[in-house]
């Protein structure tokens, strides 16, 4: 089992609506809707940690390898296709405009 704090109502609500978008980098780079996994951008343990997401498919997230995958090369990753944070930011930006 994975450590960290058990997720209140309201991140499981949010959650659920990020993994619902999909994968944000598949969005941008291919435009199309790829199903994702919640990428917690800084851990699970700190407060309000599970609303610090993004969704990520399997190969953006971690299988990708080099250049794809985001927990391969960070630094390459996020050259690519931009912050976590900024991708964050896009992420509450679409959700709250459905």
């Amino acid at each position: 089992m994975l450590k960290g704090r058990a997720p209140t109502k309201a991140e499981k609500e949010w959650m659920s609506k990020v993994a619902d978008l999909g994968c944000i980098a598949c969005l941008n780079e291919f435009y199309i809707y790829s199903e994702a996994a919640i990428h917690h951008i800084e851990g699970k343990t700190k407060e309000g940690a599970h609303f610090l997401t993004i969704g990520l498919c399997g190969a953006h997230h971690q299988t990708g390898g080099e250049g794809v995958a985001l927990h391969h090369n960070k630094y390459r990753w996020e050259k690519r296709h931009g912050t976590q944070y900024e991708l964050l930011e896009q992420t509450k930006r679409l959700i709250n405009d459905h």
